[in-house]
């Protein structure tokens, strides 16, 4: 049944490609791809079948509806050159953290941090907000949220906590 979620998320996010951006389609297939993500993990933890193959499938799902997002997104937003300067440097601790986690562990490591996971939310909700609240402004929550994620998270990976 999780699998079938995800499978679903990767079909809404390829139809969601066809959408015009912000409209009422658009929105409940972004909002639908948004909540079967939640809806997956918890589906299968919920029925033990959480696998291997449902991770995966939930990392191609995440990526399709991810690039999906951006292909629309992008060519519509006016993003400001601090706001991808930010995003750059937010990139950066990221990788610098899985240097460092393959370096200390051995190993790719994923933080399932409660900040990360805030973050991830605040980054859903961004396109939801973009009609009633000026990017330059919402921008500032999400990555503000997402610099402390990601320097927590580095503190996390080098001190063994995840």
């Amino acid at each position: 049944m999780a699998n079938t979620i995800t499978l679903f998320r990767i079909a809404v996010s390829i139809v969601l490609l066809f959408c015009p951006v912000f409209s009422s389609a658009f929105y409940t297939l972004y909002i639908a791809a948004g909540l079967s993500d939640m809806l997956d993990g918890f589906v299968a933890r919920q029925t033990d079948t959480v696998s291997k193959l449902g991770a995966r499938l939930d990392m191609i799902a995440d990526l399709v509806f991810v690039v999906v997002c951006l292909i629309k997104l992008l060519p519509v937003l006016r993003i400001p050159a601090w706001l991808y300067a930010w995003i750059g440097i937010i990139a950066l601790i990221k990788v610098v953290n899985i240097v460092s986690g393959f370096a200390v562990q051995k190993k790719l490591v994923a933080v399932h941090s409660v900040m990360n996971k805030a973050t991830g939310a605040l980054l859903f909700l961004l396109p939801l907000t973009i009609p009633a609240v000026p990017l330059k402004y919402s921008a500032i929550v999400v990555c503000a949220a997402a610099t402390f994620a990601a320097i927590q998270e580095g503190h996390f990976i080098r001190t063994g906590r995840e």
